[in-house]
């Protein structure tokens, strides 16, 4: 029997991996579902303090080797995400992530500080959604903005865990990584969706409704164990790496990447029983290389 526990800034779990923000939605039984099926924590779906709609239909599509989607951040706000959020702590038996998202920086940490009393064990700040701060820029886009946001956030809330959302979509992803360190991150979760597009040649347009979307799916792991790596390079920090992780062996991946856990999204579209099954994959392989337990795994130097 292979140990495949693990722990983020003290958070333990029993296997590494965590249910990426916006799979199950806000919705409690959908994460103690998540939970039930074999994950080792999971996370909500990023909320505002404001309730948004999103954008219009077409919003997903999927392919073999990818999904595009522009959900346009739907959520129906904080004070309405806090019972869900208090339901799954009491209920889904793993720790709880609250993913939370703003368009300012006085906003984040309102939408965290508030999202905090729900007691959820780790906070997600979704720095690398498509919001606008400083000329269009995400707040994930450079390592001033990326820290204001953290400060800001750890001033409000002093007793949970933060952990950080970043994007690859940028020059140096491990410089922001480390200047989140710096200014009091406990966790850095890598990586969000990459911009892509669809086009429909028979239409003549664009596949989604808002022309571009995010791409998760198999294709982005290459991508996402790059960042990661870059990541663990420059920061000390225990990192929840995903992005196009769909079995077992892509999980072992992005352990030796540098992830302390890892993210699972578009592998529940693909796989029925996809956290069973990566985590039974993981130990079969960590039986077969004589691997007992995760920190025996060797990161890629």
């Amino acid at each position: 029997m292979v140990d495949l526990s693990t722990s983020l800034a003290g958070v333990k779990m029993k296997n590494p991996l965590v249910l990426a923000s916006g799979i199950r939605g806000n919705n409690a039984k959908l994460l103690i579902r998540a939970a039930k099926e074999g994950a080792g924590a999971v996370t909500s779906k990023s909320c505002s303090l404001m309730p948004r709609e999103g954008h219009v239909n077409p919003t997903a599509i999927a392919a073999p080797t990818y999904m595009l989607n522009a959900i346009g951040l739907s959520n129906p706000g904080v004070e309405a995400e806090l019972g869900e959020i208090q339901e799954a702590v009491a209920h889904a038996g793993v720790p709880i992530i609250a993913s939370v998202y703003a368009d300012s920086v006085e906003n984040f940490a309102a939408a965290a500080a508030r999202i905090s009393s729900a007691k959820p064990a780790i906070i997600e700040l979704d720095i690398s959604c498509p919001n606008v701060h400083k000329e269009g820029e995400m707040f994930s886009s450079n390592k001033e903005a990326a820290s204001e946001v953290t400060r800001a956030v750890k001033a409000k809330v002093k007793n949970i865990p933060i952990s950080v959302k970043l994007s690859a979509n940028v020059p140096d992803i491990g410089s922001i990584a480390a200047e989140c360190q710096k200014s009091g991150a406990d966790i850095i979760t890598a990586i969000n969706t990459m911009p892509a597009m669809c086009i429909d040649i028979r239409a003549k347009k664009a596949v989604l409704a808002n022309q571009y979307g995010g791409m998760s799916g198999p294709a982005l792991l290459p991508i996402a164990l790059r960042a990661v790596h870059s990541i663990r390079k420059k920061c000390s920090l225990p990192i929840i790496g995903g992005g196009g992780v769909t079995s077992g062996e892509d999980a072992v991946a992005m352990i030796m990447a540098g992830a302390t856990a890892v993210s699972i999204g578009s592998a529940v579209w693909y796989r029925k029983d996809a956290f069973g099954e990566i985590n039974m994959e993981m130990s079969q392989f960590m039986k077969a290389e004589n691997y007992h337990k995760l920190s025996e795994i060797k990161l890629i130097e």
